[in-house]
């Protein structure tokens, strides 16, 4: 079974949920794979991936507010504090979605619903670049 891997860059500009969709769908494509499983993992300990609703940004914008909620900034109320008060709550974030998918390909084209995204979701406040590695196992 052929293999194929990829390192995507996602800058962002701190909190929120940053689209990939299509990037990740343009280098599965170019793969040349007609079915096969992608496998997506974020290297990081502080942002996460999410497949969700990408038409209406409302949900977006709720989603960001609910684990504001439950996992908010708030000076003294947890131990580990290394990078300042936005650390822990990332972490919890990050332990509450997930750090991997896993979506099908078929005919070459990832086997996402009418409204599904892929999203890396950033739970710092500062800038960063996050690494995504694909890996796609082709049948």
């Amino acid at each position: 079974m052929p293999q194929h891997a990829h390192t995507f860059t996602v800058s962002t500009q701190g909190k929120g949920l940053y689209e990939i969709t299509d990037a990740v769908q343009r280098w599965a494509e170019g793969q040349g794979a007609g079915i096969g499983l992608l496998t997506l993992y974020c290297r990081h300990t502080s942002a996460s991936l999410l497949i969700s609703e990408n038409a209406a940004r409302a949900v977006r914008t709720d989603l960001e507010a609910f684990f504001e909620r439950i996992a908010p900034e708030a000076p003294g109320r947890y131990t580990h504090d290394d990078e300042g008060p936005d650390d822990m709550p990332a972490h919890l974030r990050a332990a509450l979605t997930a750090t991997s998918l896993s979506i099908p390909l078929v005919d070459g084209r990832l086997v996402l619903g009418t409204w599904q995204g892929v999203y890396l979701f950033e739970h710092r406040r500062a800038p960063h670049r996050r690494e995504v590695v694909a890996h796609l196992l082709a049948a």
